[in-house]
């Protein structure tokens, strides 16, 4: 797939990250982790990220990153396209990137690196490093220690034809507004907040009608049905589904830090997908937390 084809898919529609299914022993569950692409595929979401954050992409051993990532692209082959996470130190990321192009995958997501901070002319060929290890598209994770200025953008979309994405997981409005000024339609532009329904009108505000969704792994329909809501502008739809779902859903989430993906893969089983648990550093929800998802979940109905 071209960059600018990439470009056009990334510019409508919601998105998901499929969380990485493990067995008992924490190893990568091939025959699971099929059953839940085919199982999501159909719902319509307009691409998948596989091995991304709500995936563990860095908890992905080097050895077990390729598998992931072509059982995801033949899985959804003609139904989904698949992006692949890469990140970690520059040439880290950039051999993901070579692995992700062999593997099958039609674009990549560049999550931040690791650990240390960075200046901006630091970033920018961080950035450059990996999109020129690849043919790919690329769309860049604004987020923690990766926070790219407008002009540092500017200088990445002149340098990287196949720098064509943006995903904020910042929150802040007024860079977001300045990005979009700047770069108007070079970029598609995504958000990349956690639980992003909950900011999905503002952002669309904002030039930003595009959103990954978590919540697309164990409730797919209540999923779309709220991007629905968002692109008609039914925000009495919105409200409600906030109000009956998302707000006490956040409430769980928010008990620990990195509950964004336990809590995800304790719905994905209670769901009747159980990708198994989390790696560390992360940790499960407890007994108690997944009976109160439970109960959240069962007031939704049917998926």
């Amino acid at each position: 797939m071209q960059p600018n084809d990439l470009k056009k898919i990334l510019s409508s529609g919601l998105l998901s990250f499929p969380v990485t299914d493990f067995d008992a022993e924490g190893n990568f569950n091939k025959s699971t982790y099929v059953k839940r692409l085919e199982w999501l595929a159909p719902y319509g979401a307009t691409a998948l990220f596989a091995a991304g954050g709500t995936g563990e992409f860095f908890s992905l051993t080097p050895q077990e990153y390729p598998e992931i990532i072509k059982t995801a692209v033949d899985t959804c082959r003609g139904q989904v396209p698949i992006l692949a996470g890469v990140g970690g130190p520059t040439r880290v990321a950039a051999a993901y990137a070579k692995e992700a192009e062999k593997a099958g995958a039609q674009g990549l997501l560049l999550l931040p690196h690791y650990l240390t901070e960075a200046s901006q002319d630091g970033l920018i060929e961080h950035v450059a490093e990996v999109c020129k290890a690849t043919n790919l598209g690329v769309v860049v994770y604004n987020r923690a220690n990766c926070r790219l200025s407008p002009t540092s953008l500017a200088i990445l979309a002149d340098r990287c034809p196949n720098l064509i994405g943006f995903k904020d997981g910042i929150g802040d409005i007024e860079l977001m507004v300045s990005i979009w000024r700047k770069m108007g339609d070079r970029f598609s532009y995504l958000g990349g907040l956690p639980t992003a329904e909950v900011y999905a009108a503002a952002y669309k505000a904002l030039g930003t009608p595009v959103y990954s969704s978590a919540v697309f792994n164990f409730m797919p329909k209540l999923a779309m049905d709220f991007y629905h809501a968002v692109a008609s502008d039914n925000h009495a739809e919105q409200n409600r589904m906030i109000d009956e779902f998302f707000l006490p859903y956040l409430d769980i989430r928010n008990r620990k830090a990195g509950y964004a993906v336990s809590i995800v893969k304790a719905g994905a089983k209670l769901a009747g997908y159980d990708a198994g648990p989390v790696r560390a550093p992360l940790t499960d929800l407890t007994g108690e937390e997944v009976e109160m998802l439970h109960k959240l979940m069962l007031k939704q109905g049917a998926q």
